[in-house]
């Protein structure tokens, strides 16, 4: 197996856990909106949101190859 082959099945193996480990967690989160045992307003609601979707959002661009920008003149 060469290094590559390692390096893709640690890969794998290593994402399918987390992945499935934040899963759950989100599941667990879900919890929180059985109004029986919780209260909440909007505000808070699109905060905790707000920051799960920024931190998703900041995880997502360092799988993103990000290429180097140039400067170019548009033509209208």
């Amino acid at each position: 197996m060469t290094d590559n082959e390692e390096k893709r099945e640690r890969f794998l193996r290593a994402s399918q856990r987390r992945v499935n480990s934040v899963l759950e967690r989100i599941r667990v989160l879900g919890k929180c909106a059985n109004i029986q045992y919780y209260s909440y307003d909007e505000a808070q609601v699109r905060k905790m949101f707000r920051a799960i979707d920024d931190e998703l959002r900041r995880v997502k661009g360092l799988f993103t190859k990000k290429s180097e920008s140039e400067f170019q003149w548009t033509e209208k």
